[in-house]
């Protein structure tokens, strides 16, 4: 599928997060994006939820923060499904680090569908240390 055209404000945001170095919240990306025209938080919230549902953009919901998908230069994003999203979230930098794993994945898959359950999105947040931090 083919990655969405996106809004002004909406490149603004997602620019935003491909910078952040960890993931930042809503307040944040508007205190960056002043100097561009935003001036209310409904403006950051209606682009994100747009570059969220375009599967460009992850809420770390521990952390009320957003970050840019990992995969967003792959072929897969633009309204993309990746399965299960998890992060290894640093307690210490508080760097997120997105990763997949497709066993997972297929033991969530076996016990909804055991339970006939209907996930409509799983987020995995795995909160500790970076090695970095650890050492």
């Amino acid at each position: 599928m083919i990655a969405p055209a996106l809004t002004k404000n909406q490149s603004l945001v997602f620019d935003v997060l491909v910078r952040a170095e960890q993931p930042i919240s809503a307040y944040t990306i508007l205190d960056r994006l002043r100097d561009h025209g935003f001036r209310a938080p409904l403006q950051v919230y209606r682009a994100l939820d747009k570059l969220t549902e375009a599967g460009l953009v992850h809420r770390l919901e521990s952390l009320n923060a957003f970050v840019a998908c990992a995969h967003r230069n792959a072929s897969c994003c633009g309204g993309h499904s990746h399965g299960t999203v998890a992060f290894a979230i640093c307690t210490g930098c508080g760097q997120a680090d997105e990763f997949h794993d497709h066993e997972i994945d297929h033991r969530l898959t076996v016990w909804a569908k055991a339970r006939n359950f209907r996930p409509e999105k799983t987020t995995i947040e795995i909160r500790g240390l970076c090695a970095r931090c650890a050492a």
